[in-house]
């Protein structure tokens, strides 16, 4: 599979360019262009339709943040690795704020490289079909909205039909939604799957609650969609190795309002709306948007919020790359109820989460 991938190498050292180009052509199949030179580099990116461009940081004829900053504004979704002299903390968060996927230090590492390229090409195949995901959306609104207007005149001819027609509607809204949804978990390799297992986690509580089963298909529908408002939060934000800011937490805290608000028009996901609009809430009012407390939120959100913390704290993240051992999250969910779980939640959680 590493032969459908190309990869771009800008670096001034001949020898260590050209022992990469050997190991990544010849173990990987990856097809590799060098150049030594920045503008050359930059002309061969601008004209070649690379998955992954791997750039040494500071080449003599062009400052790092500038060859990067020229490889993003071609290519907006490009993966960029950089190859780094040193380690320095102050200068790696430097380098990650202009938006690159990883570092790699020397002597580089080979596995750990090997490893950064295949999963870095898969997320440019990703964001590129997210991006293509949302074209096809804008068009397909314009072409339901055509529809809508045609099933309207439809109505008194066959409620029958209608009725079908509508249903199929929905199917196609919710696996075009869905599918975005998981494009934009896949945004971050650290992510993958994390709305998949926040639903397992969510139905088990749901139906240790012994809720009803419309409940339960309802809150998995909006664990798959509780994290769609996060395509208007930059990648730079959601991929960070450190703490965000107060204005990158803002961001982050707009996601429930956001997602609600792109599901706003379809009026059959109603209840799935408020779910996603109120998984942020705390119990004892500290949490958001709305600040909502005790039973005034919703049981599904509640539900929702323990099994997205529990998820979260459990999985690698760009923060945090160790997770936290399953004691250990289980401890910090035992620590937060009361505060920012639901005590009831939290006893159904403690009884299932050895089966999951």
């Amino acid at each position: 599979m590493g032969s459908s991938y190309r990869i771009l190498l800008i670096n001034n050292e001949e020898l260590i360019s050209k022992y990469l180009r050997e190991k990544l052509s010849m173990n990987g199949g990856y097809s590799v262009t060098f150049e030594s030179n920045t503008r050359f580099g930059i002309e061969a990116f601008r004209n070649g339709g690379f998955d992954i461009a791997i750039v040494k940081f500071g080449m003599p004829d062009s400052d790092g943040p500038s060859l990067i900053r020229t490889l993003k504004e071609i290519d907006p979704d490009c993966i960029i690795i950089v190859l780094i002299e040193e380690t320095n903390p102050q200068v790696l968060k430097e380098i990650y704020k202009l938006g690159i996927y990883e570092c790699v230090s020397k002597p580089v590492n080979l596995e750990k490289l090997f490893f950064l390229i295949k999963k870095g090409a898969d997320l440019h195949s990703l964001t590129i079909v997210h991006r293509k995901l949302v074209n096809s959306l804008q068009e397909h609104n314009i072409s339901l909205q055509k529809q809508n207007t045609l099933l309207a005149r439809r109505i008194e001819e066959s409620t029958k039909n209608l009725t079908r027609l509508y249903d199929d509607l929905r199917q196609t809204y919710m696996r075009t939604i869905k599918v975005l949804a998981q494009a934009i978990d896949a945004r971050d390799h650290y992510t993958h799957s994390h709305s998949e297992n926040v639903a397992k986690y969510a139905m088990a509580i749901a139906e240790e609650l012994h809720l009803s089963t419309n409940e339960i298909e309802l809150i998995r529908d909006a664990c798959e969609l509780h994290d769609l408002g996060k395509i208007g939060v930059e990648d730079c934000i959601l991929s960070k190795p450190g703490s965000l800011n107060e204005e990158e937490w803002k961001q982050i805290k707009r996601h429930p309002q956001a997602g609600a608000q792109i599901l706003e028009p379809l009026t059959f996901l109603g209840g799935v709306i408020d779910l996603i609009k109120q998984h942020h809430e705390h119990y004892n009012g500290s949490g958001y948007p709305e600040g909502r407390k005790g039973e005034d939120i919703l049981i599904g959100a509640r539900i929702i919020h323990v099994a997205d913390a529990y998820e979260a704290m459990s999985s690698p993240r760009s923060y945090r790359k160790i997770p936290l051992s399953k004691e250990k999250a289980i401890l910090e969910i035992k620590k937060n109820s009361g505060t920012q779980f639901d005590p009831k939640i939290v006893e159904a959680f403690l009884k299932v989460v050895d089966k999951l």
